[in-house]
């Protein structure tokens, strides 16, 4: 989840576009706060607004998508429909129960009417910002079984590109001081995007399906992870808790890819108060990964 955009005329846009989809999905928006847009969720740079509603279905989330009209194609416009066909029920989220699609001049909009989720995001923001976030032992558990129950999904929709990993990989965790290996043990499908915005507490719930596909194994939990480093107690838990996903040579490798993400959209001005923590764990991971590395050595010398 992000702020409100700075530009006011994307503001206005988007707040006009989400009126207009109301109206296509037949929807009415929850009264706001008196004297603001408090219920509003905004996406990267105001590419998206989500909002409570009222819908035929009942509580409802009505979350508009913008994209110039020659680019409204690909992964992250069709996701939605995509997750809501292919992923399980076993993998909880808000039911998608209408898309509408239309277009402004140079403007392409999506409505996506969801069931309103139950409970709360864990974050107001990706990066974890809560000490003591209420999450309970079924809690991670429908968690670890969710991310199982997801990891078999057939798809051919790619989260986490090869040539992506070839690319950024050796520049931003040339830190290192050796060749980064950029090949992943292995491949299965995620999320995409698992960060504490995206979750719901204190009944799990997962959101934002646009993104999802297939990654190297591990790489919810290790996005996961990356994003609670600011807090060194709350990472602690979540690598206790996803130690199975975690804690593997799959598990390692997906935390340098990850960390190479967020080293990267740091330089954006994304999560900048994460890069010192987001390097020691590269470094840490890079050292155990060696000495797994010479484990093996020794046992095969042997």
């Amino acid at each position: 989840m992000s702020s409100e955009p700075d530009d006011p005329e994307v503001t206005a846009r988007m707040r006009s576009a989400h009126a207009v989809a109301c109206g296509f999905v037949g929807a009415a928006p929850d009264a706001q706060p008196s004297g603001g847009e408090g219920q509003e969720a905004w996406g990267w740079r105001g590419r998206t607004l989500g909002r409570p509603v009222t819908s035929p279905y009942g509580p409802g989330w009505l979350r508009v998508v913008h994209s110039p009209w020659d680019k409204a194609t690909g992964k992250l416009w069709t996701g939605p429909e995509a997750a809501e066909r292919l992923v399980p029920r076993q993998v909880p989220r808000p039911r998608l129960r209408l898309v509408r699609q239309w277009t402004e001049g140079g403007d392409a909009y999506k409505a996506e009417l969801y069931d309103r989720a139950v409970g709360e995001t864990v974050s107001p923001t990706p990066v974890l910002v809560t000490a003591k976030p209420p999450l309970t032992a079924a809690w991670w558990n429908d968690l670890r079984t969710a991310l199982v129950h997801l990891s078999t999904v057939h798809t051919d929709r790619p989260a986490v590109r090869q040539a992506y990993l070839d690319r950024a990989m050796p520049k931003y965790l040339a830190f290192l001081g050796g060749p980064v290996p950029t090949t992943p043990p292995s491949w299965s499908t995620a999320h995409g995007d698992l960060h504490w915005a995206n979750l719901v507490g204190p009944e799990l719930g997962i959101l934002d399906w646009e993104g999802w596909g297939t990654a190297p194994a591990g790489y919810d939990a290790a996005l996961l992870h990356a994003y609670s480093l600011g807090m060194p107690e709350r990472a602690e838990r979540v690598r206790q808790e996803l130690s199975p996903l975690l804690d593997s040579e799959d598990g390692r490798f997906a935390e340098l890819v990850v960390i190479t993400e967020l080293l990267q959209s740091a330089e954006r001005g994304d999560n900048v108060e994460l890069v010192p923590a987001l390097r020691q764990r590269a470094k840490e991971v890079w050292h155990r990964t060696a000495a797994d590395g010479v484990e093996v050595l020794l046992r095969e010398y042997d």
